[in-house]
């Protein structure tokens, strides 16, 4: 099973239910991508300093942004997962960045009820608070700052609403259709 192409995007499109795959558990400063070619995760790099990741992070298969990667996730979640595990999720907001491959947004995300009942009350990204967000934004600033031909790049443009990472997710996933009918044509 290929986890980019074989996973649907969505477990419920009405309700607007994502998968969700972890690369990076909750707590590590391991960078684990998947390989698109061989269909596996692998060490792309340690964090070059002391930060780690304060949510799990992954992304939601068959979609595709702007940086040719698909569309990243930050999964907030009691205890952390592991790489390769499938959530259910629903979005709560959009972190929107750029780095040195191109426009790179974040959807922010929580598992679903029936997976964890701890976020039920979480439907907008202001209901994380002030401090969940700054974790977030600090992350995204601050992780490639001892990679110093890739920092510079680096844009954190603000949270954007859940009507905006709805947006964000379906755009992805028309970007991912329209990428493979290229590939069959060629």
């Amino acid at each position: 099973m290929h986890l980019i192409n074989d996973i649907p995007a969505f477990v419920d499109k009405k309700q607007c239910h994502i998968n969700v795959v972890v690369d990076v558990p909750k707590g590590s400063n391991n960078k684990y991508e998947y390989d698109h070619e061989l269909g596996c995760f692998r060490l792309d790099r340690v964090i070059h300093h002391s930060m780690y990741y304060p949510c799990d992070y992954g992304f939601v298969p068959q979609t595709l942004c702007g940086d040719g990667d698909p569309l990243d996730v930050c999964l907030i979640m009691t205890n952390p997962t592991f790489t390769g595990c499938v959530v259910t999720a629903r979005a709560i907001g959009i972190l929107y960045t750029k780095d040195n491959a191109g426009d790179d947004p974040k959807i922010i995300a929580v598992p679903t009820e029936d997976v964890d009942p701890r976020r039920d009350e979480t439907h907008h990204i202001d209901d994380l608070g002030h401090h969940m967000k700054e974790e977030l934004l600090l992350l995204f600033k601050q992780i490639k700052i001892l990679e110093h031909d890739k920092y510079e790049k680096i844009e954190v443009l603000g949270f954007g609403s859940i009507l905006e990472a709805q947006q964000e997710i379906i755009t992805s996933i028309e970007r991912f259709q329209e990428h493979k009918k290229e590939e069959r044509e060629e």
